[in-house]
C-alpha cells in the first residue's frame, strides 16, 4: 500500500487597493519634469555654493620636466692691454667667443597655493547663491500647486465620469421599468406603435451613452497613469465621490505668494551680487611655498674660440652631474587690480538694471495676482451658489418625473412627454455632478491665490 501525502502550501493574495488622491499627487510629484527640473537646479547651486566654500582650501600642484637642452652665448670682451706687452688682441679691439651648451636636464616642482582673503568677494556670491536656491524653492512650491491642480482635476473627472455612470445606470431602471409597462400599454391599444417606439430610442441613446461613458474612463485611466506610473489596473478601481469644498479666505494678502517671493530672493541675490562686483579694487591675499629640484646630466660646454688669446686650447669640457636640492621658498602676496578697464563698473550697472527689471515684474505681478485673488473669489461664490440652484433644479426634475411615471400608468400622458420627463432628471443630475465639480476647481484656484492649497483639504 502506498500512502502519497500532499502537502499544501498556503498561498496568500493581496487584493489591490484604489490609490488615494494622496498617493497619485505624491507619485506625480516625482514624475512631473518641471519639478526634476528644479531639483536639478538646485543640484547645481549646491555644486556652486560648495565651489565658493573650497576657493580657501590649499591647492597643491606637483609637476615636472625631463629632457634635452642645447644653447649658445656669445661673449665679447674689450681689448685687454697690459704695460711693456702688446695688446693680447692685436688689431681687433675685442674679443669675441661663442660658447656653446648642451645636455640631459632633471627637474621637478611641487607647490601649494591657498587664498587667504578675497575682498569679501566669496562671501557675497554665497549669499548670492543662498538667495538664488531661495528662489528655486519658491518656485518649485508653485509647481507643486500645479501638480496638485492637475491630478485633483483629473481625480475629480474620473469621479464625474462615475457618478454619471450611476445617473444613467438609474435612468436604465426606470426605462426598462417604463418599456413593461409600455408594452402592456401597446397591447390594451392604450399608445400607439409610434410611441412604443420612442420609448426604444430613448433606450438606444441611453446604451450610447453607456458606450461613451466608458471611453472618457478608459481615457482618464491613461491619463493618471501617465502622470503618476501606477498601475491601470489599480487606477481603475478609484471610487471617488464628488463632494463640495467649503473654503473661507481669511487673509487677502498676496505678498507670500510664491511667485512674489522668488522675485524677493531674486532681488537680493542680485544685492549681493552688486557687492561682489564692487570688491574689484580690493586687494587679494594669497599664501604659497614651493619645494623644487633641479639636475643636470652628461652635459658639455664648448667654446668656438681659445679661452685665452695666442693659445689654441679651446674650451671642450664635460661636466659632471650635479643638481640642486631642496630649492625651498615661501611666502605671502597680494594682487591689486588698479584699473580694471571699467570691467567691475560695468557688471555692477548691469546688475542694477537686472535688479530693475525684477522691480517692474513684482510690481506687473502685485496687480495681476490682486486681480487673480478677486477674480477667483467671485467665481468661487458663483459656483457655490450654482451647486444650490442645481440641486433644487434636480429635485423639481424628480418630482415631475415621479409624476409623469403616475400618470403614464394612468394613460393620461403619451411615451414622449414621459420621455422628456426622464430626460429632464438625467440632464439635471448630470448638471449637479457638474456644479459640484466647477465648485471644486474655483476653490482650489482660490486656495492657491491665497497660498493655502494642501491635498487635505481636498
Amino acid at each position: 500500500m502506498v500512502t502519497v501525502a500532499i502537502i499544501s502550501f498556503p498561498f496568500v493574495f493581496q487584493a489591490q487597493s484604489a490609490p488615494t488622491l494622496k498617493e497619485l499627487v505624491d507619485a506625480a510629484m516625482t514624475k512631473d519634469a518641471a519639478i526634476e527640473q528644479q531639483n536639478l537646479e538646485s543640484k547645481l547651486n549646491s555644486l556652486d555654493l560648495q565651489k565658493l566654500k573650497d576657493v580657501f582650501l590649499p591647492k597643491v600642484e606637483i609637476s615636472g620636466k625631463g629632457g634635452y637642452l642645447n644653447t649658445r652665448a656669445n661673449f665679447i670682451s674689450p681689448e685687454i692691454a697690459i704695460p711693456a706687452i702688446k695688446p693680447i688682441f692685436p688689431g681687433e679691439g675685442s674679443f669675441n667667443n661663442n660658447f656653446n651648451f648642451s645636455g640631459l636636464f632633471g627637474a621637478a616642482n611641487a607647490e601649494a597655493k591657498v587664498l587667504l582673503y578675497s575682498g569679501g568677494k566669496v562671501k557675497y556670491l554665497k549669499e548670492a547663491l543662498t538667495e538664488k536656491e531661495n528662489a528655486n524653492k519658491a518656485m518649485q512650491v508653485k509647481n507643486q500647486d500645479e501638480v496638485i491642480t492637475q491630478i485633483s482635476t483629473a481625480y475629480d473627472q474620473f469621479a464625474l465620469v462615475i457618478e454619471s455612470k450611476k445617473v444613467l445606470d438609474e435612468s436604465k431602471k426606470r426605462l426598462d421599468a417604463n418599456k413593461k409597462t409600455a408594452e402592456k400599454a401597446l397591447g390594451y391599444g392604450l399608445i400607439t406603435p409610434y410611441e412604443y417606439k420612442k420609448i426604444e430610442l430613448a433606450e438606444a441613446t441611453l446604451d450610447s451613452k453607456m458606450v461613451e461613458y466608458e471611453g472618457k474612463k478608459e481615457l482618464l485611466i491613461t491619463l493618471l497613469n501617465l502622470l503618476t506610473g501606477i498601475d491601470k489596473e489599480r487606477i481603475a478601481l478609484i471610487n471617488p465621490k464628488l463632494e463640495k469644498i467649503e473654503y473661507l479666505v481669511t487673509d487677502t494678502d498676496i505678498n507670500n505668494r510664491t511667485e512674489l517671493r522668488a522675485i524677493d530672493h531674486g532681488m537680493k541675490a542680485i544685492d549681493a551680487k552688486i557687492k561682489a562686483e564692487k570688491t574689484w579694487w580690493i586687494p587679494k591675499v594669497q599664501a604659497s611655498t614651493s619645494l623644487a629640484y633641479l639636475g643636470l646630466y652628461n652635459a658639455n660646454i664648448s667654446s668656438s674660440k681659445a679661452l685665452i688669446p695666442g693659445t689654441n686650447q679651446k674650451l671642450d669640457s664635460d661636466l659632471t652631474n650635479f643638481s640642486l636640492f631642496p630649492i625651498f621658498q615661501a611666502g605671502v602676496g597680494f594682487k591689486w587690480d588698479v584699473f580694471d578697464g571699467n570691467e567691475g563698473k560695468h557688471e555692477v550697472e548691469k546688475a542694477k538694471i537686472e535688479k530693475e527689471i525684477l522691480e517692474s515684474k513684482k510690481s506687473d505681478a502685485v496687480r495681476k495676482l490682486q486681480l487673480n485673488l478677486v477674480n477667483n473669489q467671485t467665481n468661487y461664490n458663483i459656483t457655490d451658489s450654482q451647486v444650490e440652484m442645481k440641486a433644487k433644479a434636480k429635485q423639481i426634475a424628480k418630482n415631475a418625473l415621479t409624476q409623469a411615471e403616475k400618470e403614464f400608468r394612468y394613460g393620461l400622458i403619451k411615451s414622449t412627454q414621459l420621455i422628456e420627463a426622464e430626460n429632464d432628471l438625467e440632464n439635471t443630475e448630470l448638471e449637479y455632478q457638474t456644479a459640484i465639480f466647477n465648485q471644486r476647481r474655483a476653490a482650489i484656484e482660490l486656495m492657491k491665490s491665497t497660498h493655502n492649497l494642501s491635498i487635505e483639504k481636498l
